[in-house]
């Protein structure tokens, strides 16, 4: 499905991404990179830091897709339970996962630091609140096997819940301190400066039109250019119709939509997440909702943007905060996240040499970075596998009904739940 330009929030605060240009001539290099989100862009940093020639190809501007259209919460683990995790890949590739995603908060916020990258960094934790009881139970599971394998993270009763979020709406939260938010579009846009310093070659509106197998590597085509790779990495994730249809066809697009309100004033900071985590709920469709730096509150769910979805989060809003009844809405866009039939990111060899990373099922700022910098370690020997999966999937049967599916159940229970929110 093709996307305009995003005219997001993020896309009118970031600070400007490096100029670039179209591909045009011929050029060889030993990895080639197509598109510039967080798993291109940190493979092109990584890859550009070890030495190795390399070029990422856009086919729109940087951070153009679900990198630059996210809630930014820089998260520590996926989102299936660590037990669902084992039972998926079993108990040993399971804890090789667990923990290399355990510490990607503190290497997205080192990467940050490192590179300064201005993209209003924040690292107050973020909370996983629980609505319901059976929200309250799949808290109290997570909290439980989480801590079981060294986790920070503390389970919030209802008063200490209510008085972090602001909100009596929530029954409970579990807080995990090593997350925190960051403006993401801003983020993709410094890896890119970071690459480019690196010595990365860098490619924008260069729309990959074939990817042709050649002696000792890969032909990409562009209108106006071409790059020969020996290696050549499909980082495009839901944005994948166009010249990379192999591997659209085994994930599944949701529109995930937000809305960012104007700035609150200080008496209503003073009540809506005073402590500025970022916060996503337990509830069937999960919603979303953090501050950013000028105060605003950016609130997001399943679905695609338009009146069932902003009538509902104007609702849902004043529901859960009575402050903002009267909120007013600035900005409204979406992204698509590419969902996975196991809900875990893969990095299949489709062919020789030719890699496909995706499916981080609404989950890329730290997996994408960290999938990114293991990508280049493997591919300069520097360790011997990779965390993620790397079997080669199945094509999704039905996916666009399945899509259909889940864009329809989203709208419909948004729908139903503006009669009984958070009930």
């Amino acid at each position: 499905m093709a996307e305009r330009i995003c005219d997001s929030l993020w896309r009118a605060s970031a600070p400007p991404g490096p100029e670039l240009s179209p591909l045009k001539g011929s050029h060889d290099v030993k990895v080639a990179i197509v598109g510039g989100g967080f798993t291109g862009l940190s493979a092109a940093l990584h890859l550009a830091k070890f030495g190795v020639s390399v070029a990422v190809i856009e086919a729109q501007e940087i951070g153009f897709g679900g990198s630059g259209r996210n809630v930014g919460l820089a998260n520590a683990g996926l989102w299936l339970e660590p037990d669902q995790l084992d039972k998926a890949i079993g108990t040993e590739a399971g804890k090789v996962l667990y923990d290399a995603l355990a510490v990607a908060p503190d290497y997205v916020y080192g990467l940050i630091a490192e590179y300064d990258i201005q993209c209003e960094p924040v690292r107050n934790g973020s909370l996983h609140a629980g609505v319901g009881k059976a929200g309250l139970a799949q808290l109290q599971r997570r909290y439980a096997q989480m801590a079981q394998r060294g986790a920070p993270v503390q389970l919030l009763n209802s008063a200490e819940a209510q008085s972090r979020i602001g909100s009596t709406k929530f029954n409970s939260a579990l807080f995990d301190p090593r997350a925190g938010t960051i403006q993401p579009l801003a983020y993709a846009r410094g890896l890119a400066h970071a690459a480019l310093k690196e010595g990365a070659h860098l490619y924008d509106f260069s729309p990959v039109s074939s990817i042709v197998p050649q002696d000792n590597g890969w032909l990409l085509s562009t209108a106006e250019g071409e790059i020969r790779a020996e290696k050549v990495i499909l980082a495009t994730n839901a944005y994948s119709e166009h010249g990379v249809k192999e591997q659209a066809r085994k994930f599944v697009p949701i529109h995930y939509s937000q809305l960012a309100s104007k700035p609150l004033s200080d008496a209503q900071l003073a009540v809506v997440l005073p402590n500025k985590e970022g916060v996503w709920d337990t509830c069937t469709v999960m919603s979303s909702f953090r501050l950013d730096k000028q105060g605003r509150l950016v609130f997001g769910g399943m679905g695609g943007e338009g009146n069932v979805l902003s009538n509902w989060a104007s609702q849902r809003v004043a529901e859960m905060f009575p402050v903002l009844s009267k909120v007013e809405w600035d900005y409204c866009w979406t992204g698509q996240i590419a969902y996975s039939e196991d809900h875990l990111p893969h990095c299949q060899q489709l062919q020789r040499g030719l890699y496909s990373v995706a499916g981080y099922s609404g989950r890329g700022i730290g997996p994408g970075t960290i999938m990114g910098k293991e990508l280049a370690e493997w591919f300069t020997d520097r360790r011997e596998a990779l965390s993620v999966p790397t079997t080669v999937l199945r094509n999704i049967p039905m996916r666009e009904l399945k899509r259909l599916f889940y864009e329809v159940g989203a709208q419909t229970y948004h729908l139903g739940q503006r009669s009984h929110a958070l009930d």
